[in-house]
């Protein structure tokens, strides 16, 4: 039985448009307090962080492993930001869009090139995308290393196996995941998390 193919991008571009009506922050980010292991299972349980997070792995899995670069340049600039007290309107939102943003690109990404001629957009993209989380990360600072220790390698893990695991799975995967992770961007941007 042939199943037709229906692209998903009307769906993404839906997700996209009601995430931009939305004022709803989506979420609170608490308190970066805890130790280890609250900091290692903070990317696990906060849902934008873990899609972020796949998004990169995904991103750095299916364009160019240098994405984690921008990724890290992009933590970098966003934490020293954050922790300087800068801000952005919406901030919550934007996190939220950023997970969209990152699931465009990877359903827009060249088929069959194994390294596109330039990595400005996409790592543009994914430089943002973790700025925005490094940021209010930064803002609910209170110098707990413990903390920091453990949500750095939680982040690394997550990012490194979903980078592995796409490696070695059918493309299709990442065409779905691409889906889940535009779609639930926009979901986040609407709807409360804390």
């Amino acid at each position: 039985m042939n199943i037709p193919s229906r692209s998903p991008l009307p769906a993404l571009a839906a997700g996209f448009g009601l995430s931009l009506l939305s004022a709803l922050p989506a979420g609170a980010h608490g308190l970066a307090t805890g130790g280890l292991l609250a900091g290692g299972l903070h990317p696990l349980l906060g849902l934008d962080h873990l899609l972020l997070l796949v998004g990169v792995g995904a991103a750095a899995s299916a364009i160019d492993g240098t994405l984690l670069l921008f990724a890290l340049g992009g933590a970098l600039v966003g934490g020293l930001f954050g922790a300087s007290g800068g801000g952005l309107p919406q901030a919550e939102v934007l996190a939220a869009l950023a997970v969209s943003a990152i699931g465009l690109l990877l359903w827009r990404r060249p088929q069959g090139a194994d390294r596109p001629a330039h990595l400005a957009l996409p790592g543009s993209v994914i430089a943002a995308a973790v700025a925005i989380h490094a940021l209010l990360h930064a803002q609910a600072a209170t110098g707990e290393l413990a903390w920091w220790l453990g949500s750095g390698i939680s982040s690394v893990a997550v990012v490194m196996l979903t980078l592995i695991a796409l490696k070695r799975l059918p493309a299709v995967w990442l065409t779905r995941l691409a889906v889940v992770l535009g779609l639930g961007g926009g979901l986040l941007a609407l709807v409360p998390l804390g």
